[in-house]
Formats: C-alpha cells, structure tokens, sequence
C-alpha cells in the first residue's frame, strides 16, 4: 500500500553557522582565553605562528571559532585594523 504523502517533497533544514566576522571572532576568541586566565596575546600568536589549534582554549567554543578562518585572514585583518588605527598620514 502506498503512503499518500510519499509524492510530497519534504523540507530539509540546516542551520548556517553564525555568520561571525574576523573581527568577532578574534574578539570571542580573546575574551574565552581571559576568562580561562590565559595571556591572550601570547596564545593567540602561537596559534597564528604554528598553525597548532591547542593553542586555543575550547572553551566558549574559541577554538572552533578561530579555525573557521584560515590563519591568513586573521592576520590580515589585524594589520588591517592595526594600520587604519595608526598610520601617522592622516
């Protein structure tokens, strides 16, 4: 016997990650590493220069966060920031 709603097609959802920026992400980063009572300036630079994701707590899911982005464009948006903040030709 044949199910009537076997010819409806059915809807299947997932939910997107949250679409965090890099700017979000270092800053939920950071502030897990805090809380967990790290230095987060020297755990995130041994993060960014070894590539080792152990360098991040998992805590407040940081470590996920931080490797939804290569490495690269983290970089790139702290020397962003860096320069938009300091560059003395203004």
């Amino acid at each position: 016997m044949k199910n009537k709603n076997s010819q409806k097609t059915m809807k299947f959802k997932i939910d997107k990650e949250s679409s965090d920026t890099p700017q979000d992400i270092l800053v939920k980063v950071y502030q897990a590493l805090e809380e967990k009572g790290y230095d987060p300036i020297n755990q995130m630079v041994g993060y960014f220069i070894s590539g080792d994701p152990t360098y991040i707590t998992s805590h407040q899911n940081a470590r996920s966060l931080i490797r939804r982005l290569e490495r690269d464009e983290l970089l790139g948006e702290l020397i962003k920031f860096y320069m938009k903040h300091n560059r003395h030709d203004k």
